[in-house]
């Protein structure tokens, strides 16, 4: 199978934005910006900045004289955040690896990324690259998700996804909820030359006008509806009335509330 979990392509991008980013990802958003703080000056680099929920909210909060540089792996997703994030002489937009930034030492004094690190298959080398390319002491701030156990959307997605193929499941979930060990995390900071890490469990509602809509990007909304595609045997869309109809015993059918977790991490050194 050709698809990996970090090609965000084709309409993936705009269903992203549209079912997934008012449900979950901008109340981790807005979290991250209040710990950025107000009126932050300097060089700032976002990585894997997705459709830009976490840029166009902190773009009014910048000092005058600061920079902010938005990057991510995938074109598609930062076209799409091109059109959603007004002009803004301040912000200069990037396709970057984070695992091989194509940015100097020293050069940024603030490093953040929303719910992109889980994605590097070399995490201590995307953490090396942050560290590398901080000026000493400044500090990296991301967050990742927490288990399935505190994320019931993504275990129903998981699970209910599998239950249609007897053979090859398509392991998509697997790695946005796969990188929640806290020791793990620490070690691999550490590893990267980190000094100071703090790690700190922020809970979070769900909340999306139907369990069907939440569905609908739960599927369509990143890599997992090409490998339900690729493999074949089933339509999305009946994978998505299922993930719904699963969504709805444990939030409600409409509206849709669920509890979530994150784990949200800073690392000087």
């Amino acid at each position: 199978m050709s698809t990996n979990a970090s090609q965000f392509a084709g309409s993936v991008p705009e269903y992203y934005e549209r079912h997934l980013v008012p449900v979950i990802f901008e109340p981790y958003a807005q979290d991250l910006i209040q710990r950025i703080g107000r009126r932050p000056d300097g060089a700032l680099l976002e990585l894997a900045c997705g459709t830009g929920v976490v840029t166009r909210s902190l773009l009014p909060r910048l000092g005058a004289d600061a920079r902010l540089t938005a990057t991510d792996l995938n074109q598609a997703m930062v076209d799409e955040a091109k059109q959603r994030v007004p002009d803004d002489p301040r912000l200069t937009w990037r396709t970057a690896d984070a695992q091989a930034l194509p940015f100097g030492d020293a050069a940024f004094d603030l490093v953040y990324c929303q719910f992109g690190i889980m994605f590097l298959p070399d995490k201590v080398a995307g953490f090396r690259e942050a560290r590398r390319v901080l000026d000493p002491g400044a500090p990296l701030l991301f967050n990742v998700w927490d288990g399935f156990a505190e994320n019931s959307f993504g275990r129903i997605a998981h699970e209910t996804i599998a239950s249609f193929f007897t053979r090859d499941p398509p392991p998509f979930y697997l790695t946005p909820f796969g990188y929640h060990d806290t020791v793990k995390l620490g070690a691999d900071l550490l590893a990267a030359g980190f000094t100071d890490v703090a790690i700190e469990p922020v809970a979070k509602e769900a909340v999306s006008p139907s369990a069907h809509d939440f569905a609908i990007g739960l599927i369509r909304g990143n890599p997992v509806v090409a490998m339900i595609e690729e493999r074949g045997g089933v339509s999305p869309d009946v994978v998505i009335k299922a993930v719904a109809d699963q969504l709805a015993q444990v939030g409600g059918a409409q509206p849709f509330r669920a509890p979530i977790q994150a784990l949200v991490v800073r690392a000087t050194g």
